[in-house]
């Protein structure tokens, strides 16, 4: 038989105040059975009964398990890039605090619930950059994601071609070569600047690498702050406005069989691209054996029940008629 919970200190307590409460009622007992003429069978009977439900209520308590059969689990892992935008248009304040700030805040919580896959993380802007490789330390990720703002990466407009081209040489020279346990997640608000995007794509596509796009920001877009005062655009002579545009991070995410999902004050899709990724197959990394056996505890509380509830209808006639 095996115990779910095989600590006996709890058990040993109850046992004792169990105990202890029976002696005093024995001595009661005692005490009456000085002066009156009482039936002790009836007693003997009720306190044999309360010892055997009070001793079934410990063991199911234990939470006991019969059986031996075992069960073989496998834990699987997966490769993901987190490409990130940092652009001077993750500064705007249309989703407060800022983009940048909700993006820090929610992968954060992404990362949580992926303790058994490796994670890299990547920024960019007009170039791309490695800011962590895969790993599956996540102290060493969320060091890496409370460091993240916009003077890290050189700003000369948004290259979004660039990280997912840096994502795909990464994926090609490393060790694990499985293509079914490798996705890019690409946060960004969607300029994007650059000509290399079709290429990359399908290859992309070609090698069986899904890209899940986050779109950041929202359709009446905000100002550009830097310093104190707001980004201007040198065209109008007034200030640059940065809006979210959906269309090429929609065609990338359809375009190598991933998913659009978005962020905003209105629009809180973290969660649906969480279970997306926790649904995509993985490598099988390891396995361990555990015990398949179903607890049984039930029958010994329900057994103890019944025992209790016959206590409280059996009558015990101290005093001979």
């Amino acid at each position: 038989m095996i115990w779910a919970y095989p600590d006996v200190s709890l058990l040993l307590i109850l046992a004792t105040i169990f105990g202890v409460l029976y002696l005093i009622y024995l001595y009661r007992f005692w005490l009456i059975n000085k002066r009156l003429k009482v039936k002790k069978h009836r007693l003997l009977i009720k306190m044999g009964l309360r010892i055997a439900y009070f001793l079934l209520f410990l063991v199911a308590l234990a939470g006991p398990s019969i059986g031996n059969a075992t069960k073989e689990i496998k834990q699987e892992g997966k490769d993901l890039f987190i490409a990130i935008d940092l652009s001077q248009s993750m500064n705007a304040a249309d989703i407060g605090p800022s983009r940048l700030q909700r993006v820090k805040y929610e992968l954060k919580n992404l990362i949580k619930n992926f303790s058994t896959d490796r994670i890299g993380l990547i920024i960019f802007s007009s170039e791309a950059f490695v800011q962590c490789p895969l790993t599956f330390d996540q102290n060493v990720l969320q060091l890496h994601l409370d460091g993240l703002n916009t003077g890290l990466v050189p700003n000369y407009g948004t290259d979004i071609a660039a990280p997912l081209a840096l994502a795909l040489q990464k994926f090609r020279t490393d060790e694990n070569q499985d293509p079914k346990s490798k996705s890019i997640v690409l946060i960004s608000d969607g300029e994007n600047f650059g000509d290399n995007l079709n290429s990359v794509l399908n290859q992309l596509n070609e090698e069986g690498i899904k890209v899940f796009s986050l779109g950041v920001g929202t359709a009446n877009g905000s100002t550009i702050p830097r310093g104190n005062g707001v980004i201007m655009d040198e065209s109008t002579n007034s200030p640059a406005v940065t809006k979210l545009s959906t269309n090429t991070l929609k065609r990338i995410a359809s375009d190598t069989n991933g998913q659009y999902f978005e962020i905003s004050d209105e629009v809180q899709e973290i969660p649906q691209l969480i279970t997306v990724i926790e649904k995509m197959e993985g490598t099988v990394t390891g396995s361990r054996t555990v015990e398949a056996s179903a607890n049984k505890y039930f029958f010994f509380l329900l057994t103890a029940l019944g025992l209790a509830i016959f206590d409280m209808i059996l009558p015990l006639r101290t005093i001979s008629m």
